[in-house]
């Protein structure tokens, strides 16, 4: 311990008698471990965090499959009813609404929150304990009692410590706030950010339009159960599968051929998995290679060191010192920098996750994807330095505790021996820039997805349309008050200043949801699979104008009767797939179970995301509609305006709204350009990450080359200062050396873009319009690059051909 503290001691004294190798070292490996403890972040969050509940291990979510479905669905109430009294191998098996929509009071203007309704038994099961109070009784599942989220009891009631047993307005009905729950607690999902629990009994109240618990058909439970001790999975799965098949025989019509999966609570969609995974893999490989470009320079600049102390080190071997010594001394050294490019990279990365947390995906319900850098992190970002350390300091320890000590104790050569074409610095510069090559085109094809995304035409204007949504269904309203409500709101908000027209929907096109139904046309033979599936929306008249689409045939929305015949206009493509091309005005259709008369046609416009093929659309009377299939997420106020103070007249729509009704919560405020560029999440985000993490691998490969060149050049003064005196031209000179990088260059390029079509691959379905192999990208990264290994080869070339030749004889 004596001579570990000693040799500490030393290493730390050389090192700050060397800042700028210091700095260089930091910088380069910081930016390396910062690029991957980002994205370990992203796994963190949604791959290794467990459901923030008790004893998570023990913890399953529970899925209904059914022959030939991709995955799984949720239960209905009936077969929950049986798995929860059949299953053994459970101590406790509970059921929720993932989520119910509710207007809640407080501090300061209604809110629109988001909540769950659960059976009784949810918080035991969970082994959830309560910041305040406790969860539900037995006896309370039709009781007006809520559990508050921790967030909404700060927000909503300034965390009052008194709140438990007073009452609370939700929805317009009293409810008795019987506990809190424990901070950070959204719900057993990853991702659904819950605000309130609530009985399951008291669903129909909050969600009118919440299935019957009797009807075995309607999936809309998410289920989970907890092991009793010494259950295994294997055993817990045989049971379930028993009493599928015991489901099956008492109830063919529905349950045959179901199947039950399951998993550890709170894991990532089942449906979504593979393609989450794929993507933070991919992501993963590529900051693993920023990483190593950043490795490879600081192992190049410990060979540089390492070769400076070749005489220091024979000297120490002469007096003594074994080459074990020698190397643990250079280890150390290595990875105390390394731990200082970790510190470094995490103090990056804190602010990395903060300004990935600021994307926002266009989604109709709340989504917690938040990301910090929490203690997972920071291990891997510990583990991560030292390892980095370890490895880079390992060639250049074993270079400089065997020099060739003839040589050595005279100053002569260090690393480099007379005769060899490659060195080890030669060899890093190859990996440098063929992994450079594989960040590149992967920027390079993301860069072009996000040009090519935000060229797709999405069939409607974006320019000047407010967004406001209100949700009358939730504060009780009926289905005639809804339509009122809504009326009487367009009237109001059309009188603003500098508003040209107000229109309603149940749902803004590109929000990754909505309704849709199979359809066929009245008359004849249904098809077998029930139909083409088509997008429902509901709109009221005008809509179409202020969106911008224009109408091909046909006319418009008028004042239809809400009990009358149901009329719909649809686009191009529902032409296209359910009439077949015929012509489509006055044609009767049908889908569920509802017959729409066709009185007009609108151009293709995109429905759910930028990226998917044209999907048929069929848009409903909002008037006509309303009334039997309410509005799940609430009707969206779209308005037209000419003037540029959106904040202003979001204000102003916000003061029509309380002046009708002072409990109506407003919520999703934004103009449809910021809807816009939260469609273009994905590609957003990709071309983000992809494009730092490019550019960072580029300058630190052009750094390295400059940097080798530079030492190359340094160590040859006296060779070229003999070249120069025997007659050699600065022109040549000058070739010679940047001819040297670019045969290292060439060399890369062969090996990287090899790689780099094999990794493009990876990211094929993330990719709008642009084929993995796409030409543009895999010929314009050699270009740049071929010119960035020029420069950085020139520079030192050129100060090399400036040296004067009686100087570099007397260099040593």
């Amino acid at each position: 311990m004596t001579g570990l503290g000693r040799e500490f001691r030393y290493v730390m004294r050389r090192l700050v008698g060397n800042p700028g190798i210091v700095a260089a070292v930091v910088v380069s490996i910081g930016i390396g471990i910062a690029a991957n403890a980002t994205i370990f972040a992203m796994v963190s969050r949604f791959v290794l965090r467990a459901a923030p509940v008790g004893d998570p291990a023990t913890l399953v979510s529970l899925h209904l499959t059914h022959e030939g479905d991709r995955c799984c669905n949720s239960l209905p109430y009936p077969v929950y009813v049986d798995v929860r009294d059949q299953a053994q191998s459970f101590s406790g098996v509970a059921a929720f609404d993932e989520l119910i929509p509710a207007s809640i009071n407080g501090k300061g203007d209604p809110e629109r929150v988001w909540g769950q309704a659960t059976t009784t038994n949810y918080f035991d099961v969970a082994h959830l304990g309560m910041t305040l109070g406790r969860g539900f009784r037995a006896d309370e599942d039709h009781a007006q009692v809520i559990v508050l989220g921790h967030r909404l009891w700060q927000r909503r009631f300034a965390g009052d410590s008194g709140i438990v047993g007073k009452s609370i307005t939700l929805s317009g009905r009293p409810y008795t706030v019987v506990g809190v729950a424990p901070t950070g607690y959204r719900g057993i999902d990853l991702v659904l950010d819950a605000e309130f629990w609530v009985p399951l009994g008291n669903g129909p109240a909050l969600n009118p339009s919440e299935p019957k618990r009797d009807s075995r058909e309607f999936h809309w439970l998410a289920v989970i159960a907890r092991y009793k001790p010494g259950v295994t999975h294997e055993q817990a799965d045989a049971e379930l599968r028993t009493i599928a098949t015991r489901l099956a025989t008492q109830y063919p019509e529905t349950d045959k051929g179901n199947g039950f999966r399951f998993e550890q609570a709170g894991s990532l969609p089942p449906r979504d998995r593979g393609t989450i995974l794929t993507f933070l893999a991919a992501l993963s490989i590529v900051v693993l290679l920023v990483l190593c470009i950043a490795g490879a320079n600081v192992a190049n600049l410990l060979l540089a060191q390492a070769a400076e102390r070749g005489k220091e080190m024979a000297v120490r071997l002469t007096l003594g010192a074994t080459h074990g010594a020698l190397q643990r001394l250079m280890l150390m050294e290595s990875v105390i920098l390394a731990l200082g490019g970790g510190l470094f990279g995490f103090a990056l990365s804190l602010w990395a996750t903060q300004a990935l947390s600021a994307f926002h995906l266009p989604a109709p319900v709340p989504l917690d994807l938040n990301i910090h850098a929490d203690w997972r992190v920071l291990l891997y970002t510990f583990a991560l330095s030292v390892g980095a350390g370890l490895v880079l300091g390992l060639a250049p320890a074993w270079a400089a505790s065997h020099p060739i000590l003839s040589s050595a104790l005279k100053g002569e050569g260090g690393l480099a021996q007379p005769g060899r074409r490659w060195s080890m610095r030669s060899v890093l510069i190859v990996a440098q820039v063929a992994m450079s090559v594989v960040l590149l085109c992967a920027t390079g094809l993301f860069l072009r997805s996000m040009q090519h995304a935000s060229g797709i035409d999405i069939g409607f204007r974006s320019r000047g349309v407010l967004i406001t949504a209100v949700d009358p269904r939730v504060n009780g309203y009926t289905a005639a008050q809804t339509v009122q409500f809504l009326k009487q709101l367009r009237e109001r908000v059309a009188g603003l200043p500098g508003v040209s027209s107000v229109v309603c929907t149940d749902m803004v096109p590109l929000s990754e949801g909505g309704r849709s139904d199979g359809f066929s046309v009245v008359g004849q033979p249904a098809p077998m699979d029930g139909g083409p599936i088509v997008d429902l929306y509901m709109a009221t008249r005008g809509y179409f104008d202020v969106m911008g689409i224009p109408r091909l045939a046909g006319r418009d929305f008028g004042d239809e009767s809400p009990n009358g015949p149901k009329v719909a206009i649809v686009n191009e493509e529902f032409v296209a797939k359910v009439l077949g091309g015929r012509e489509a005005i006055g044609q009767r259709v049908e889908g569920g179970r509802v017959t729409y008369e066709i009185v007009g046609v609108v151009k293709n416009s995109k429905s759910r995301t930028l990226g998917e093929s044209q999907r048929a659309m069929l848009f409903r009377s909002l008037e006509q509609t309303a009334g039997n299939d309410p509005a799940f997420l609430g009707y969206s106020v779209l308005v037209r305006t000419s003037g540029g103070d959106y904040s202003a007249l979001e204000s102003a729509v916000r003061q029509e709204i309380h002046a009708l009704d002072p409990a109506m919560a407003t919520y999703n405020e934004t103009t449809m350009e910021e809807h816009l560029r939260d469609a273009l999440f994905l590609p957003r985000l990709a071309a983000t990450l992809f494009g730092v993490f490019g550019v960072c691998g580029v300058l630190l490969a052009a750094v390295g080359l400059y940097g080798v060149t530079s030492y190359a050049v340094s160590r040859r003064t006296r060779e070229i200062g003999i070249r120069m005196a025997l007659g050699a031209q600065d022109t040549g000179v000058q070739k010679m050396i940047v001819g040297q990088g670019m045969r290292l260059a060439a060399i890369a390029l062969v090996l990287g873009l090899g790689a780099a079509l094999a990794v493009a691959r990876l990211f094929a379905a993330f990719l709008y319009g642009v084929r993995p192999d796409d030409v543009a990208t895999f010929v314009s990264v050699p270009v740049l690059l071929g010119v960035v290994v020029m420069i950085a080869s020139w520079i030192p070339a050129r100060r090399a051909a400036r040296v004067d030749p009686m100087v570099a004889l007397r260099w040593e």
